[in-house]
């Protein structure tokens, strides 16, 4: 239904918000609990992703990072090579966009995990994945209007920021740490 009023946009966002969180939620929790496990086991976690789907994951890193992981942007001139033991989190709708894909074989090649986040286990990406995370959302190149009423890729990129906070807060509750223990990490050079 055609929005007109940022009220109408809000409430069409977050309503596919709530059924997109509401599958998720129902879905198989084995991959979930595997993508814990791959994240608290890593040496060193990675994120990688194209566009917003990038931007969604480096709030993750930020989060990661605030928990005390070792965190790195792919990309960023203080990366360093990944390696054995290190996970790479990476996000592409399609799971078919080339430099993410490559990143993931690459990471795969030397001994690294990888963790998925992507609309569908049957891609490129999903097929050297250790684990991938479905998300029930629109690809960026889907203009039907049937798996979201947003432009392109917009509801996977917003779960992909929400599944990060997600993993995020169960980490954290898992560690026993309070939020007291996490804010020496915040930012102070802001």
């Amino acid at each position: 239904m055609p929005t007109t009023t940022v009220a109408d946009a809000l409430g069409a966002i977050g309503s596919e918000l709530q059924d997109t969180l509401a599958a998720l939620r129902s879905a198989d929790p084995a991959p979930f609990e595997r993508a814990l496990t791959l994240l608290a086991e890593a040496d060193r976690v990675f994120v990688h992703g194209a566009g917003r789907s990038g931007l969604a994951l480096r709030m993750t890193a930020m989060r990661l990072m605030h928990l005390g992981l070792d965190v790195h942007v792919v990309g960023e001139v203080t990366s360093p090579a990944i390696r054995e033991d290190d996970v790479l989190l990476v996000a592409s709708g399609s799971g078919a966009t080339s430099g993410i894909a490559q990143a993931a074989r690459t990471a795969a090649g030397v001994g690294a995990r990888v963790l998925a986040v992507s609309t569908t286990d049957d891609s490129p990406l999903s097929e050297v994945a250790d684990t991938t995370l479905v998300v029930p959302a629109a690809t960026k190149t889907d203009r039907s209007g049937t798996a979201s009423a947003q432009y392109a890729g917009s509801l996977f990129e917003q779960a992909v920021a929400l599944l990060g906070d997600a993993l995020f807060h169960a980490l954290w509750q898992r560690s026993g740490h309070s939020a007291d223990d996490l804010w020496p990490r915040h930012a102070n050079l802001e």
